[in-house]
């Protein structure tokens, strides 16, 4: 039955164009062509990449971050039992009459127990340090992915895989340098999604979830269908960019504002650039358009370019947020990530002596999200 079911789904209708047959993927004269059981260490490899985080994070990024003025500073507030019991129980954000109701229970203004509150709930957020570690690690990957990519690729024809493939052109062998490509860049976005729980949760963390299943799934059918040229295009398209983000916020963290703020417009142009022009006019164009000049539309084709359409409709939501930003920078020469679920925070002179203790030093608002990978 087993073998039925693989017979069934590895149907060569399905999958490959009608000039092709499987046995032409297989191994021969002393060139290995790929094969979906390549794939399977890229899960493995996932969780060596997390334990090889978490070392990065505590010995690397850790220091750097002590170095650059950022520390993980105890979150102190005053106990109250009556209002942590009404925070846990109740209501994280109480209506203006509980405010009335519990000043008056703890014989208090309904400043003090509003500021309570906004500082009870700052106390849950993630700390600076924990998304400088994280935009670290991020940026420390993207780079030495990029540099991988444009090694592996610099030297190699850039598109028409599917476009020559489907015009007749045979299938080129599996080099060393693509196979360790994809597993390094499958590998690290498994690595991503098994960490989303624990990482930094923002608004757009099922845009998120959706991007990394997708780009698995492209990179999986695109290694499975030995579609090795356009899969390497779209993953560097999509590191280049992640590297110059991933700086803006480091530095943000840091409380640089004026290169955060010179490094997220060049992440803006290089964005625009690779995902919103490179990405649909020349990607785009050469497997979903050029190939209907040769064939009719079949599972294998139509299956890629959903995928690939979606990544772009992803690109267009994250562009929206990043031409958000760049307008009110504009408009209030202030950057602020419209995605980041930031908690409204008093200054000290606004709050009451009893309640001024344990309080960091607040950084300028700048770009704290990631649009796309």
């Amino acid at each position: 039955m087993f073998q039925t079911i693989k017979e069934w789904f590895w149907l060569e209708e399905l999958w490959l164009p009608p000039t092709m047959k499987w046995s032409d993927l297989e191994d021969h004269d002393g060139l290995v062509f790929v094969k979906p059981s390549h794939l399977y260490i890229t899960v493995p490899c996932a969780f060596l990449l997390l334990i090889i985080r978490y070392f990065f994070e505590r010995f690397i990024a850790t220091p750097l971050a002590k170095t650059l003025g950022i520390k993980k500073i105890p979150k102190k507030i005053q106990h109250n039992a009556v209002l942590e019991n009404f925070f846990i129980q109740s209501a994280r954000h109480p209506s203006q009459n509980d405010l009335y109701g519990l000043a008056k229970k703890c014989n208090q203004t309904v400043q003090q127990v509003e500021i309570w509150f906004k500082r009870r709930r700052n106390q849950e957020r993630p700390c600076r340090l924990k998304k400088f570690q994280e935009a670290c690690w991020r940026f420390t990957f993207y780079l030495f992915l990029t540099i991988a990519g444009i090694g592996f690729l610099y030297d190699k024809p850039w598109l028409y895989d599917l476009w020559e493939v489907w015009n007749g052109y045979p299938k080129q062998p599996l080099l060393p340098s693509q196979y360790w490509y994809y597993i390094l860049e499958m590998s690290f976005y498994w690595s991503l999604l098994f960490s989303l729980g624990s990482d930094v949760k923002r608004k757009d963390f099922l845009a998120h979830v959706i991007h990394h299943l997708a780009a698995l799934s492209l990179m999986s059918f695109s290694w499975c269908i030995n579609y090795i040229r356009s899969g390497t295009l779209v993953m560097l398209v999509h590191d280049v960019a992640d590297i110059w983000l991933e700086s803006a916020k480091i530095f943000s963290y840091a409380g640089w504002k004026q290169t955060c703020n010179t490094l997220f417009f060049i992440f803006a142009a290089v964005f625009f650039i690779t995902r919103l022009v490179i990405f649909p006019f020349w990607i785009l164009y050469c497997t979903l358009v050029l190939p209907l000049h040769y064939l009719k539309p079949f599972f294998s084709y139509i299956f890629l370019n959903v995928q690939l359409l979606i990544l772009q409709v992803l690109h267009l939501y994250w562009g929206y947020y990043v031409l958000k930003i760049l307008k009110k920078y504009v408009l209030k020469k202030e950057l602020e990530d419209q995605r980041s679920d930031n908690e409204e925070e008093s200054t000290e002179e606004d709050e009451p002596e009893c309640l001024k203790n344990g309080r960091g030093t607040g950084r300028n608002p700048v770009p704290n999200g990631q649009p796309g990978h």
